[in-house]
Formats: C-alpha cells, sequence, structure tokens
C-alpha cells in the first residue's frame, strides 16, 4: 500500500492539512481496498494551527520509508525552517520519495533548497513574496499546480484536491482518480492550468445560457471540420458578436473551446478504447494526425502515445 506522510507545521493551515488526508484516505482501488494509508507526521507531539491544538501520532521519524511526503501551507509562510525538518525533507527527497506541497507549503519546500531550478506554483497572492525569498525558483503563479516528477507544488485553497487526485491518477490510473473525485464532490471540469491531466468529461456549458444550444450543437459535431462562420451561423450571430459571447460566458473564444472540447473527446477515446491515435484524431474532428498530436501535446503537456500508456 502507497504510504503518505502529511507533515504538521506550527501555525499549519486546517483546510490545507485536512484536504490530503481526506482525499487520500477515502482513495477506493477498484477491487476495494484502500489505496493509501496516512500518517499525520510533525516535529514536536503538539501543533499550534492557531484554532485549535493538534497532536500528531506520528514525529519526524514518520516521514521515513513514505512513498509520498505532503507539506500543507502554515499561516506565516516566511517562517524558517527548523533544521530538523529540513533535513528530514531532504534525506526523504534522496530517498526518491516523492515530495508535495499545498498552498503556500511550497515556501517550506523551497527552503529545502529542492526546488532550486525549477518551476514551482503556490497561492497567487503569495507568488511575488515566493519569487522574491527565492529567486532561484521559476514560479508560476497561473497554473493549478506544477509536477515537476518528484517534486510538486500546488496553488491556493482547493488547487490542493487537484493535486491529490492528479497524484491518485498517477498512481492508480484515472477510473480510481474520477471516484475519488466524486468521493470529494469535486468537479470533473476545472478550468486553467493543467487540470485536463485530472479531468476526461466535456467541456463545461453554461446552464441556461444563450451560448447552450450553440455549445451542445458543438459537442455533437466535434468531428466536423467547424469554422468560425459555421459556428456564427448556427448561433445567428455575427462572427464578432459570437467572440463576445463566448468570452463573456465561457471566458474563452469559440474555437479555443472547440479544441478543449475536442481533446476532451480524444483522451476520453485513448482512456477506452484501443482505436489508433490517427483514427482517434480523425473521429474528433482533427484535420490531420500531425495536427492532432501538435494540438494534443500544446493542451496535455504530453502525446498522445504518452497519454494512453499513462492513463489506459
Amino acid at each position: 500500500m502507497h504510504t503518505v506522510a502529511v507533515l504538521a507545521l506550527d501555525g499549519v493551515i486546517p483546510f490545507d492539512l485536512s484536504t490530503p488526508i481526506e482525499v487520500f484516505s477515502r482513495t477506493r482501488l477498484p477491487d476495494g481496498r484502500p489505496g493509501y494509508q496516512i500518517r499525520v507526521c510533525a516535529e514536536k507531539p503538539e501543533i499550534d494551527t492557531g484554532v485549535f491544538t493538534l497532536r500528531a501520532p506520528w514525529g519526524l521519524e514518520g516521514l521515513d520509508g513514505a512513498d509520498t511526503i505532503i507539506v500543507p501551507g502554515i499561516s506565516t509562510p516566511t517562517d524558517p525552517l527548523a533544521p530538523p525538518v529540513r533535513e528530514a525533507l531532504r534525506r526523504a527527497a534522496e530517498s526518491g520519495t516523492r515530495i508535495a506541497s499545498v498552498c503556500v507549503g511550497t515556501f517550506a519546500l523551497a527552503a529545502t533548497g529542492l526546488l532550486d531550478g525549477m518551476r514551482a506554483t503556490t497561492h497567487w497572492i503569495a507568488a511575488d513574496m515566493l519569487a522574491a525569498t527565492h529567486p532561484d525558483i521559476t514560479v508560476d503563479p497561473g497554473v493549478l499546480y506544477v509536477d515537476n516528477g518528484q517534486f510538486l507544488t500546488s496553488a491556493g485553497a482547493a488547487a490542493g484536491l487537484d493535486l491529490c487526485l492528479h497524484m491518485i491518477r498517477s498512481d492508480y490510473g484515472s477510473a480510481v482518480a474520477a471516484d475519488s473525485a466524486r468521493m470529494s464532490v469535486m468537479p470533473l471540469e476545472r478550468e486553467g492550468g493543467q487540470a485536463q491531466f485530472i479531468l476526461r468529461d466535456h467541456a463545461p456549458t453554461p446552464r441556461g445560457s444563450l451560448l447552450e444550444p450553440v455549445l451542445n450543437w458543438l459537442q455533437d459535431n466535434l468531428g466536423s471540420e467547424l469554422t468560425l462562420a459555421d459556428i456564427a451561423a448556427r448561433a445567428g450571430t455575427s462572427t464578432r458578436t459570437l467572440i463576445r459571447h463566448f468570452r463573456e460566458q465561457t471566458g474563452t473564444t469559440p474555437l479555443q473551446w472547440l479544441h478543449r472540447a475536442r481533446i476532451r473527446q480524444a483522451q476520453h477515446l485513448l482512456e477506452t478504447t484501443q482505436h489508433s491515435v490517427e483514427r482517434i484524431g480523425t473521429q474528433v474532428g482533427f484535420g490531420s494526425p500531425t495536427a492532432f498530436r501538435d494540438r494534443f501535446k500544446r493542451t496535455t503537456g504530453v502525446s498522445p502515445h504518452a497519454y494512453r500508456r499513462s492513463f489506459s
């Protein structure tokens, strides 16, 4: 069983602490077995969260042998990291343990030096401070999470859920991750960043909006060759008005929405069928295998073949 150690530091943010505990502890494999064993670890027996006192059942020795360590944020993220905690995290990293931070927990992980030379994220409100405090890190405030392989960081609050589901999907596949998302009452579609790695449902339709009929039509015709003029004609409006309504109601353009919906459908087909990549590209409306592969990699960061190997 995969062991997840959640590190509680003084001033730990309760939401950041509880998110990985809840998500991982409720993850079940297809045969009903739990997917993870959880340890809550701390440097000292009692931790002050600011609103209550936490008694951790494990000391720092609980980090040893864990498959994954989660570092939640604390209320004063620039506080110095205690040397025993720094040493424990670096020792775990040397042994190959996966280490992830939630929200401003990136500051504690950064204080170990393990993120130097890497890309990372944190809560947007603290991004400038992280960049100033740790200039060797490339801070990207515009994503939900960043996966560097062994070291992962997430943005604020609910983005910790996205990161946990991403790790579950990496560990056990999309079906287990989707079940964990339902248990967390987590939407299967999250706009922005790398959320597509843990999603496979259709792009969202604003219910009751003026665009709902045309969006439903687009979803039903992903395999057709469609232009902006075709979409505007279906909507009964000019292309300029169509673009304005799309930006107002979906936050994107008609063609970007269409590309995203096609990639969602392609992900579903890659996960659930044995169709060739070329056939799937045609099924979801791309004119050539090269165009499909290019768009898929730009959207997801990986090739269709790599995605299938990971998530089928």
